[in-house]
Parts: C-alpha cells; sequence; structure tokens
C-alpha cells in the first residue's frame, strides 16, 4: 500500500494585467468623482474593511483615508464582516489586524461594534440592517474586492452590493439575509436591501477591486452609487476572467495544503475546485470535476474558522484540533451553509489520507490523477501526477519545473 503517483510542478502562465501604483490609483480614482462637492470640513466618513484576504488592503484603505483628510473630512473604518470574528467587536478588530489593517496602518480610528440599527424594511418583509457607526457617519465608502460568489451565480456576485447588506449588515443582518436567500434569490434580495441602504444610509462611493490570477492588485475603481449595480455586472465578468484556475479539469484526488476566510468565503474558492452548488460533486456542465479533496491545515489568518472543511471529504486531524468551533458553525449557521462546517474524515499523517483516498490497486493507485496546491488562491505553481505529464508537455500555457519524482514524504508519513 504504499506506491504513490510520481510527481511534477508546473507554472502556470495567466495573462495578467497588474496595477503598480496602488496608492496612487486609488487617490486618482476619488478624485475622479470629485466628492468635495459632497465632502464638507470637518463632516466624517466610514470606509469599510472586510475580512477577504484582498491584496494590498492595508495599501488601498490608508491611501482612500489620506484622501479624505486633504478633503478636510474625518475618516474612519468598520469592521464589514458580518458574523466573522467569532461575532465579537474584538474578534473582528483581530480579523483586521490579521491582515495588516490597524489603526496606526491606515491612519485613522477603527470603530468596531456588533451593533446595527434597523432602516427599513424590504418588499419582502425583512428588516434592513447597518452597522451603526457606519449609519450615524456622515458619509460611507464601500470598499471591496469583485469576484465569483462561491454560491451564489448571477449577473451581481460577490462585491460592493454584497458588501452593503452582509458585511455592514453585521452579524444580525447577514442571518437574516442569508435565510431570505434561500427562500427568493441572491439578486432579489440584494437589489432589495440594497434599495433601502441607498436611500437611509448615506452612502456616498464605492471602491471596487479586482484582482489578477496571481492575487495581485490588477484594478481599482472608484463608483458613484447610481452606478454600483451597472458597473458591478461589468466587473464581474472581467473579474471572471481574471480568476487562477487548476490546471486540468479532471482530478481523482485534489490535496490542498490549507483553507481559510482570507483565502474565499467557503475557506477554499468552490469556483476553483468546481463545487459551487453542490459541497460534494460538480454539477452537469461545471469544471473542474474533483472527484475528492483533503486538506492538510488552516491559514494562520483564518483564526480557526475553518468553514469550508465540510466540502472536502478528508482532512489531516490537526486540522480538527486547530478548529474554532465556536466560530466556524457560527459562521456556517449565519450563511446557511452548515454542511460547510461539517468534519470530513480525518487522518494524523498524510499517507494515511493517500492510502485511503486513492485505489488499493498499486497500478491504479500509480495512475490517479492528483493535483496539490498551497491553496484555491496562490495556483501558479501545481504539483500534478504522472498521469498529467504527456498532456503538460503539450501544454504553450503550462512550464514544467521538474522531472518526474515520488512524493516527498518524510519518515513521519507526511508532505512538506
Amino acid at each position: 500500500m504504499s506506491d504513490f503517483p510520481r510527481m511534477f510542478r508546473v507554472r502556470q502562465h495567466f495573462s495578467a494585467e497588474r496595477l503598480d501604483d496602488v496608492a496612487g490609483e486609488v487617490d486618482r480614482q476619488l478624485a475622479r468623482l470629485d466628492l468635495a462637492r459632497r465632502v464638507k470640513p470637518g463632516e466624517t466618513v466610514a470606509i469599510t474593511a472586510g475580512s477577504r484576504g484582498v491584496a494590498n488592503i492595508a495599501t488601498i484603505l490608508r491611501a482612500a483615508v489620506g484622501h479624505f483628510r486633504r478633503l478636510g473630512a474625518e475618516p474612519f473604518l468598520v469592521p464589514a464582516i458580518g458574523s466573522h470574528g467569532g461575532g465579537t467587536a474584538e474578534g473582528q478588530l483581530g480579523v483586521l489586524a490579521s491582515y495588516g489593517i490597524t489603526e496606526e496602518a491606515v491612519g485613522c480610528p477603527i470603530r468596531s461594534s456588533m451593533e446595527t440599527v434597523v432602516v427599513g424594511q424590504t418588499e419582502e418583509g425583512l428588516p434592513v440592517h447597518f452597522d451603526r457607526h457606519a449609519f450615524e457617519a456622515d458619509h460611507v465608502v464601500v470598499c471591496n474586492r469583485v469576484k465569483p460568489h462561491t454560491r451564489f451565480a448571477g449577473p451581481i456576485e460577490s462585491g460592493l452590493m454584497k458588501m452593503m447588506l452582509i458585511g455592514l449588515g453585521k452579524k444580525n443582518g447577514a442571518e437574516i439575509y442569508h435565510r431570505a436567500i434561500v427562500d427568493y434569490s441572491f439578486a432579489q434580495i440584494i437589489r432589495s436591501v440594497v434599495d433601502k441602504v441607498f436611500a437611509n444610509c448615506g452612502i456616498l462611493a464605492g471602491l471596487a477591486v479586482i484582482e489578477n490570477a496571481y492575487d495581485e492588485t490588477a484594478r481599482i475603481e472608484a463608483v458613484l452609487p447610481g452606478d454600483f449595480e451597472t458597473r458591478e455586472v461589468e466587473l464581474l465578468e472581467i473579474a471572471k476572467r481574471s480568476m487562477a484556475r487548476l490546471p486540468f479539469d479532471r482530478v481523482d484526488l485534489l490535496l490542498i495544503d490549507r483553507i481559510g476566510k482570507n483565502i474565499s468565503g467557503t475557506g477554499l474558492d468552490t469556483n476553483v475546485v468546481g463545487r459551487k452548488f453542490d459541497d460534494h460533486k460538480a454539477v452537469e456542465g461545471e469544471t473542474p470535476r474533483v472527484k475528492l479533496i483533503a486538506i492538510r491545515g488552516l491559514t494562520v489568518e483564518t483564526h480557526g474558522n475553518a468553514v469550508g472543511m465540510g466540502i472536502a471529504e478528508f482532512c489531516k486531524s490537526s486540522l480538527l484540533r486547530d478548529t474554532d468551533k465556536a466560530a466556524t458553525r457560527l459562521n456556517a449557521i449565519t450563511a446557511e451553509h452548515v454542511s460547510a462546517a461539517l468534519a470530513p474524515l480525518d487522518y494524523e499523517t498524510d499517507r494515511e489520507i493517500l492510502e485511503a483516498a486513492l485505489p488499493g490497486d498499486s497500478e491504479a493507485r500509480i495512475r490517479s490523477r492528483l493535483l496539490w496546491i498551497a491553496d484555491t488562491l496562490h495556483l501558479d505553481e501545481v504539483e500534478c501526477s504522472e498521469a498529467y505529464w504527456e498532456e503538460a508537455q503539450g501544454r504553450n500555457d503550462l512550464e514544467i519545473l521538474t522531472e518526474l519524482r515520488g512524493l516527498p514524504l518524510g519518515d513521519d508519513g507526511d508532505l512538506p
């Protein structure tokens, strides 16, 4: 039971736009909106800070703070991260700090609270919750990355509008909206809630961020409230084209080093692993088609939130020991994705996982299609099994970095 496929490493070549002067672009984009006409000296501006691992996020927020200070305003940050951070104000500050977002780093106060204000009711009868600190500000600037959502498909997925209800709705709003999405639709609930937010919450502008396939800032665009929906639809299409993908569409076992909330809302990006609509298989027309997933650990930045582990079939036992059960369960229940917090089959070593997940027959095991990645956000280099060797040699978008060699299992049965 010790024969495993030989492996080789490839580097994927993605066409990737990249923004070199991130801070300068933030300032240029905000200046393009001529916000001085609406922002008076001494007025307060609440700027959202989310819980995803957005590239250069501290730089982006610091540049936005600087822009409003030059207008004579008093900017501050609010954590717009729903129920994350264990659903506490202190926990949410800790999440931001793990991304380098501190008062010292961004040059302004951070006002963290789970308290919300109900600013209206949707046509569906839903109370619209909004962060109290943001509501009491003279203006609100919504900053978020635009990208495909991990569970919902439509013209609007994850971006500025989602931040206005799930992020700024805090735990109270996130719970209500996620439940409502099951009965209605993601698009309907977003539009219903956002209409009330626009009418009552002083939204001044949005800062939309798009990243390239290498987890780098590709584009930043400042958007006026009246253009949020139209522009977000267009930016989402750009974001989809910019996403990194697995190098092959048929996979017997996908080995993932780490998952976490800084990687994706579901810990691992379901768009990458082909499980957006079903936790354990690709639906018709969806790629890639990954039979089994094994997770080896959690990111430091996820603070024990292991939501998403339930999308995998196998994991290291150490992952379960590192899991903050309360935070994981709270996040999964709030998001109406309880199965994402269920524990996979766990084993102490990587060798045990491989022996359980791959065929028992030695020859079939060696022919298995195995991919090994760091996480679903960093896919520029991937370890691939020998089953892909011939195809890889004919691919112009793949650079083969190594010869075929054995899996580097140590004497302790673990991979590096």
